[in-house]
């Protein structure tokens, strides 16, 4: 558990405006903010950001709450991921309420590949070794800019280089196999334990989508082919590879801005394209495109641009993962490039223009896919045509989309020469076949509406915190049947009492999935309920007379109740009865209603009017 003194610091160095900025573009910082929302598609701007309050609210969807709140919903993450977000993000060091216990393992990891990154890129700029890595990176016409924008570095041809560096920081050699730099040596360890896993490569740091680097890759310098071209960071408690994409950390806000990515093979390919100008680049990072790839970028975009190596193998790993986007509910373009180029190559050789030109001819996948197959078989013989149908329908039942599925079956029959309902019946069992998606939440049923005059009494409440004495004073928390409604109110009366700021009392008692902050973004952003007629001081004083009355009509007919259970017939003569009915009567107005509400104030189950 996270104290709350870290927490408190947490937030109050991570400026909403800034975090939210940092996601998507804010047009303009001040003290409200408007601009379209990013959990939802709308034409009309309907999402706030408020920086008095360090809240968010949509009108449009009704997302809203504090900054942690939109790092979740942002994140698709749970409290404790946005804590570690934003802690890496505002430098703050995350320590949990068991101090005597290890030490927070993750943080050590990032500190540990940040140390190293900066060791490599240091090496690579001025150590002599590292000649032979410096001459590579100029023959590829890697500026310096572009280098010292991604931190590439050199592992020098050593076994023990990061070895003694580490043992001159008194760093553990442990932890840093953990963290996948060292290998345990398991052949000769009287000569010496652990030896380093990068040797002679130029070292490409990995980042996470925060920026902090998580990871490496080393690509060799021998011109040897039995020597891996590339070598990676194994999986490790930071760094999985499913997780990551390339570049992301520097692409993702450009890539919100144009609603798609480019997506490429690897990450020579992304430098090249972030250096020519294409800054919404990415590439998986040693492994195929996985699901979670396409749920992270599906995040930030509605669409890809698929643009790998024009090879077989380059055009077929581009189907496939079309399929694996398809099925996040992404629109897919596949890109072609002249026979023998990929990115890197066809950048470096004909220019930024002819990339773009080649963007431009991105085709939608189904049509790619097509026109591979009809280039690879012959669709005129029975037995091609049925090859052909398979590997598009297989394709077509990748989407979830139903829509989006009737489309590509009418573009399908229409390159095929089929009809569409015979493709729709083929369809079904390649629909079965289909990797299911991961399970989303499921759209939350209606909940139910919050008593309209709690929900009035809140709004008030927000709009003027500072009468809140007057509830405190004339209405227990028990009369406000609404978990969130009461919630608030006592978040109220608690910061009154303290002193402090409303926001952080909401903080300091919210759940785990931040309801109550996201309660309260939507009750100061709502308009203001004062009338013309009347103060917010009277509609609270109007507004505790109804729900007292509301309790006190409750009390009568349970009273009636228990008369007739008891087989008496006279429940309204008795003195009890008549009690509560003039009650009833003088809370129709403040001024003959406030004595009662200071009777039950002092004796809430039964005042005794003297």
């Amino acid at each position: 558990m996270v104290p709350k003194q870290v927490l408190e610091d947490i937030r109050f160095r991570s400026d909403i405006v800034d975090v939210i900025d940092s996601y998507i573009t804010l047009p303009k910082k001040s003290a409200m903010i408007k601009a379209l929302c990013p959990f939802h598609k709308e034409k009309t701007p309907s999402f706030t950001v408020n920086r008095q309050r360090q809240i968010f609210h949509c009108f449009g969807c009704g997302a809203g709450g504090d900054v942690f709140k939109f790092v979740m919903m942002y994140e698709q993450a749970d409290f404790m991921t946005a804590v570690r977000i934003l802690a890496e993000r505002a430098g703050v060091v995350l320590q949990f309420e068991k101090s005597s216990g290890p030490p927070d393992e993750r943080n050590l990891l990032l500190s540990l590949h940040e140390e190293a990154a900066a060791l490599y890129h240091r090496t690579l700029l001025k150590d002599p070794a590292a000649q032979e890595a410096r001459a590579y990176l100029e023959k590829r016409t890697l500026t310096p800019d572009t280098v010292e924008a991604f931190m590439i570095g050199y592992a020098p041809n050593q076994f023990d280089f990061l070895v003694n560096w580490a043992k001159s920081r008194k760093h553990s050699l442990e932890k840093l196999e953990l963290a996948g730099l060292l290998v345990k040596n398991t052949e000769r360890p009287d000569r010496s334990p652990y030896f380093d896993r990068f040797r002679n490569r130029v070292m490409f740091p990995i980042r996470n989508e925060q920026g902090r680097i998580i990871g490496f890759s080393g690509r060799t310098l021998l011109q040897d082919k039995t020597v891996a071209k590339y070598v990676n960071s194994p999986e490790t408690p930071i760094f999985r590879k499913s997780h990551i994409l390339y570049a992301l950390d520097r692409g993702r806000r450009d890539i919100v801005d144009k609603r798609e990515a480019i997506v490429c093979e690897g990450q020579i390919d992304v430098i090249r394209c972030h250096q020519a100008g294409f800054t919404t680049a990415v590439a998986a990072q040693g492994t195929a495109f996985t699901e979670d790839h396409a749920r992270i970028l599906h995040r930030y975009a509605d669409s890809v641009a698929l643009v790998f190596d024009s090879d077989e193998a380059g055009q077929n790993a581009a189907v496939k993962a079309a399929a694996v986007f398809m099925q996040a509910g992404m629109a897919v373009r596949i890109a072609s490039l002249p026979q023998g180029e990929d990115p890197d190559s066809l950048i470096l050789k004909q220019g930024a223009a002819a990339f773009q030109k080649a963007l431009d001819g991105a085709v939608p996948a189904l049509d790619f896919q097509i026109n591979l197959l009809l280039a690879r078989d012959d669709i005129r013989t029975e037995a091609g045509l049925m090859r052909v149908v398979q590997a598009v329908l297989m394709t077509i039942g990748q989407t979830p989309d139903a829509v989006q599925r009737d489309r590509l079956v009418e573009q399908a029959a229409s390159r095929l020469l089929v009809s569409a309902a015979t493709l729709h019946a083929q369809l079904k069992p390649y629909l079965k076949q289909a990797t299911p998606r991961k399970a989303e939440a499921a759209p939350a049923a209606p909940a139910a509406p919050r008593p309209r005059d709690e929900l009035l009494l809140v709004e008030h409440l927000a709009a003027n915190p500072a009468l809140v004495g007057l509830i405190e004073q004339y209405l227990p928390l028990s009369l406000i049947t609404d978990k969130l409604c009461r919630a608030f109110v006592d978040a109220a009366v608690r910061s009154a009492h303290a002193g402090g700021d409303l926001m952080q009392a909401i903080a300091d008692h919210d759940d785990t999935e931040q309801s109550l902050a996201s309660f309260a973004a939507s009750l100061f952003s709502a308009p203001s309920r004062s009338g013309r007629d009347t103060s917010q001081q009277d509609a609270i004083r109007e507004l505790i007379l109804t729900l007292w009355r509301t309790e006190l009509q409750r009390r009568r007919k349970e009273f009636e109740y228990r008369s007739v259970q008891a087989g008496k017939d006279d429940a309204v003569m008795s003195p009890e009865y008549k009690q509560l009915t003039e009650h009833i009567h003088r809370l129709r107005r403040w001024d003959t209603g406030e004595p009662i509400l200071a009777l039950y104030a002092e004796h809430p189950a039964d005042p005794k009017t003297g």
